[in-house]
């Protein structure tokens, strides 16, 4: 801090270019904030699903549904403690460009299964009493303004009213979260409504799209998954069982990696900030060659033009680079409020925000090093024939 006021100058010489370095390492970690943010939101339900939960589905594809009768031979396996299903429903509410998922449960096992869904224990009472009615998450609640006792129609895509008609749903209760992540943009309600109101269909009538199972023990889920299938092998509906965790995994690489998308475009990103700074600092000291000799002359020590020149790098990357993170964090948030919960839950980790500060500092050494190091071992005879 003692030779802030000669670092602070030595920027202040090139106002225009210290500006535009700066200006770049602030773009830099503001979009290195919003890339985190959108990886996180791609990973999350990864993150959240649990190794202690298996998911069944039909062997051929997740839209073919498999029978309920199979719930009891499942329940009945050793290792598993409890089992509950759900039902894609693809309800539209309004208009298609309103899309949420909607999904038909069984109350009980389901809040069970996922005991990161929080309601109140009112409105769980009142749910699990009310034959049409049904939960939504906080920021799907949000979103289109609804609350409690409020009617929602959805119209029905892959399941139909015998008339024809919207499906009718009372909001009885709206589910929150203590955990990062957990999506609170969903929409359930009672199987047991949609399988009654649809008896006389040739679809889907006692049918479902999915088990959820939970294990006594996680280790043995392989097996047990193994076990499962091999159950239903050769059947009509032969089952593909595996963790929630590998499934929603498997799910999310149908789209691509997103995470590593955003990691590789990050990385390519500061990469590229750091030829730009350490080219600006290399600039910097060929102008001062001169001055580092008379600084030599005047006594000061290869090491301390070496911490000068840093210092130099290191305040750049600092300012811009926190500066960069505290703006990246407000903007990650209002772009979360603006999607109204139509996107994974986003927001920036504590954990990115703390490996963004490692890379300024990284960053602040890595673009001063060589500059300092060739300023460190001038020669003042030399230094001043160059000036």
């Amino acid at each position: 801090m003692k030779f802030f006021p000669l670092v602070w100058r030595n920027l202040l010489r090139r106002k225009v270019r210290t500006t535009f370095t700066l200006l770049s390492v602030f773009v830099a970690f503001v979009l290195y904030g919003i890339l985190m943010a959108i990886k996180m939101a791609f990973g999350a339900g990864v993150t959240i699903a649990g190794a202690e939960r298996l998911m069944m589905i039909d062997k051929i594809s997740l839209i073919n549904p498999i029978p309920l009768s199979y719930q009891q031979r499942i329940s009945s396996t050793e290792g598993i403690v409890d089992i509950s299903h759900a039902n894609w429903f693809g309800g539209i509410y309004q208009d298609p460009k309103n899309f949420f998922a909607n999904m038909a449960v069984d109350p009980e096992s389901w809040l069970r299964i996922y005991p990161e869904f929080t309601v109140p224990e009112d409105q769980k009472k009142a749910w699990l009493a009310d034959r049409t009615g049904a939960v939504v998450g906080a920021d799907l609640a949000r979103r289109f303004g609804w609350k409690v006792g409020d009617r929602v129609p959805l119209q029905g895509v892959i399941y139909r009213t015998p008339t024809g008609a919207p499906w009718e749903f009372t909001i009885d209760g709206i589910y929150d979260s203590l955990e990062k992540g957990v999506d609170k943009s969903q929409f359930f309600f009672h199987y047991d409504y949609m399988n009654e109101t649809i008896r006389t269909q040739n679809y889907g009538h006692d049918q479902v799209g999915w088990y959820v199972i939970k294990l006594k023990d996680p280790s043995q889920a392989e097996t047990i998954a193994q076990k499962l299938d091999a159950m239903f092998a050769n059947s009509p509906n032969e089952t593909k069982t595996a963790t929630e965790k590998a499934f929603i995994a498997g799910f999310a690489k149908q789209i691509g990696d997103i995470g590593s998308i955003m990691v590789a475009i990050a990385g390519a990103v500061l990469f590229t900030i750091l030829l730009v700074s350490a080219n600006t600092m290399a600039q910097a000291i060929r102008e001062r060659t001169n001055e580092l000799a008379i600084l030599k002359t005047l006594g000061f020590s290869d090491g301390r033009i070496l911490g000068l020149v840093l210092a130099e790098s290191c305040l750049i990357a600092i300012v811009g680079g926190a500066l960069g993170l505290a703006v990246a964090y407000p903007v990650v948030s209002y772009v979360a409020i603006q999607t109204n919960g139509m996107v994974p839950p986003l927001y920036l980790p504590v954990r990115d925000v703390v490996i963004g500060g490692v890379i300024i500092v990284v960053l602040g050494f890595a673009t001063g090093l060589w500059p300092a190091l060739q300023a460190s071992r001038l020669r003042i005879v030399d230094a001043l024939r160059k000036g």
